[in-house]
């Protein structure tokens, strides 16, 4: 099997493996001392979601916080939605750095990946029910010009990934956030290990093509 053969690959998937496999102990650990927990914390629950029946589309989305009745369970809340959103998306920032060869990481990118779902968890709780306060957050956005150019496209796919993540625990859909980062993660990874996609003389993403220079070797975080 291609992904034993080659350590780069084996070294991602048993560190991707071994986190995910400890969050998944400390959240079946949780539920058995607390079977409501999602009621307290935002851990959500996918069918809530998918029940809500707004036609108009103008109620805006419901806050999954339904046993949040005082000052400290607010910030508790709020959080465990944070710090969530961000060790959710570590792995996936392991996986960037792991597939990309060295000279074309992007730090920044990184460190965006690492903290744009903080804000966006902000954001989403402040403007969930206020479309006032979401045209203003529009004309704020629009007045701030980013003038930083992604290496490739392929690259804002991480970006979409963290605010991704940053909406789901926004409205407290941990649970959506950590199903998107495991399977985001593996396709990368089966990606990356079979090197799909690839043609002769075609631009890389995620490997070296065969004819660029032996000399330029491809190391990646795990290397």
């Amino acid at each position: 099997m291609k992904l034993i053969k080659d350590m780069h690959h084996l070294r991602l998937f048993l560190r991707l493996t071994a986190y995910y496999v400890v969050i998944a102990g400390v959240i079946w650990f949780a539920y058995a001392q607390v079977p409501d927990l999602s009621r307290h914390l935002p851990l959500g629950v996918v069918e809530h979601l998918l029940s809500e029946d707004d036609p108009t589309g103008l109620t805006g989305v419901e806050i999954h916080a339904s046993s949040v009745t005082d000052e400290f369970g607010g910030v508790v809340w709020l959080i465990v939605a944070i710090l969530g959103a961000v060790l959710l998306m570590v792995p996936v920032s392991w996986v960037y750095m792991a597939i990309r060869k060295t000279s074309k990481v992007d730090q920044s990118l990184v460190e965006t990946m690492i903290i744009l779902p903080v804000a966006v968890t902000g954001i989403v709780l402040i403007v969930h029910n206020s479309l006032a306060l979401a045209f203003s957050l529009t004309g704020v956005v629009a007045g701030v010009r980013f003038r930083n150019t992604l290496k490739s496209s392929a690259d804002s796919v991480f970006i979409f990934m963290s605010v991704g993540v940053g909406l789901a625990a926004g409205i407290g859909m941990l649970m959506i956030a950590l199903i998107m980062t495991v399977i985001f993660n593996y396709v990368f990874l089966a990606l990356w290990t079979w090197n799909y996609g690839y043609v002769e003389e075609a631009k890389t993403y995620m490997r070296l093509s065969k004819k660029e220079k032996s000399t330029d070797v491809d190391r990646g975080v795990f290397d």
